[in-house]
């Protein structure tokens, strides 16, 4: 298991199309991946878990990534979100 905490810099948190945007990379992994936001756990691969989360702009998640490609999981995803998830970031 690998896991990395990532501050989330989309305008608008995870929205449905940054929300869709994760799922689909996360589903093509074997691993299981997830993350935590407060005290709940959401599944990336699914968008209304996603979507359930309420993650807003600023709003810190950690990244946890499970299984035989855990690694390479943890390294795209994070920079996926690191870099909007296809929208303009939020800078300060």
């Amino acid at each position: 298991m690998v896991s990395k905490k990532l501050v989330v810099n989309n305008p608008s948190g995870l929205h449905l199309k940054p929300a869709g945007l994760l799922c689909n990379m996360a589903i093509q992994y074997k691993s299981l991946i997830t993350f935590t936001h407060g005290d709940g756990t959401a599944n990336a691969k699914s968008v209304l878990s996603v979507l359930g989360a309420c993650v807003k702009c600023g709003d810190e998640i950690e990244l946890v990534c499970e299984g035989p490609d855990e690694e390479k999981a943890l390294k795209e995803i994070t920079e996926a979100i690191e870099s909007g998830l296809g929208e303009p970031r939020k800078t300060s």
